[in-house]
């Protein structure tokens, strides 16, 4: 699936009741169990966004996208089911994308830093380094 489509599609789905699939239990669980899947970088940037919600500076209504994102990460039925192969979580990285240009005026260097470190505790440092790698 293109990402043209995909970004059309995904605009389609009414992603705010996603919204109600979010949990901080279910997004650790998530992230634990589907590490590979994922992928470092999009788990970093839902860390980010998970950090920026918890963040008093940030309003209602961002925090309401980035619930509904996050809630699309953790639901294994949206456009396109997380299982399917290499796919799988395009939709969802596309999600988080809109969420963290709605959030990105909210992002401090803490929050980043925050990121980070989560990913060296749930992860270890070899996913760091790969983020780094990714990033670079």
């Amino acid at each position: 699936m293109d990402e043209e489509k995909m970004k059309k599609d995904l605009q389609n789905v009414e992603i705010e009741k996603y919204a109600e699939d979010y949990s901080e239990d279910g997004l650790w669980k998530k992230i634990k169990e589907n590490v590979k899947s994922i992928g470092v970088t999009l788990i970093y940037k839902a860390l980010q966004l998970f950090y920026v919600a918890q963040s008093p500076n940030c309003p209602m209504k961002v925090k309401a996208g980035i619930y509904a994102a996050l809630g699309y990460l953790i639901s294994p039925i949206d456009l396109i089911p997380d299982f399917t192969p290499i796919a799988g979580y395009a939709d969802d990285a596309t999600a988080i994308g809109f969420a963290l240009l709605l959030a990105q005026m909210y992002i401090t260097d803490e929050i980043k830093e925050k990121a980070r470190n989560k990913i060296h505790d749930l992860l270890g440092a070899r996913a760091l380094e790969k983020l780094d790698r990714e990033k670079a």
